[in-house]
């Protein structure tokens, strides 16, 4: 079993930047694909990237490619989402999750979520 705790989420203007991480618990968290997700209020779950358990394979939505970028350090147990660039409708609560595969991925354990706020 994997705990999952983001953090790193805060209120930022537009353009600016915020890097959150996404912290684990369990040592197979290092065999696990990471994906990223965020949800506002009465939307469903949007995808935002995912990430290969080594970190070599790397996926990302069209709204946030070019912007975001997905990391990963397995000595830590940690991986991260660094968000530059960053546009109003980026405001979410965002989520990380992992799954045993990156391709057709099911993401089994869930954080309690980071809220993002980005103002103009």
């Amino acid at each position: 079993q994997v705990q999952l705790v983001e953090s790193g989420g805060g209120l930022v203007q537009t353009g600016g930047s915020l890097r959150l991480s996404c912290a684990a618990s369990g040592r197979a968290f290092k065999t696990y694909a990471v994906g990223w997700f965020r949800q506002t209020p009465g939307k469903d779950r949007e995808y935002v990237g995912s990430v290969s358990w080594s970190g070599g394979d790397k996926f990302y939505s069209d709204a946030v490619k070019g912007r975001f970028t997905i990391s990963r350090d397995n000595a830590k147990n940690t991986a991260y989402l660094q968000m530059n660039s960053l546009k109003l409708e980026d405001t979410a609560v965002y989520y990380c999750a992992t799954s045993e595969t990156v391709v057709a991925p099911s993401w089994d354990y869930w954080g309690q979520g980071t809220q993002v706020t980005v103002s103009s």
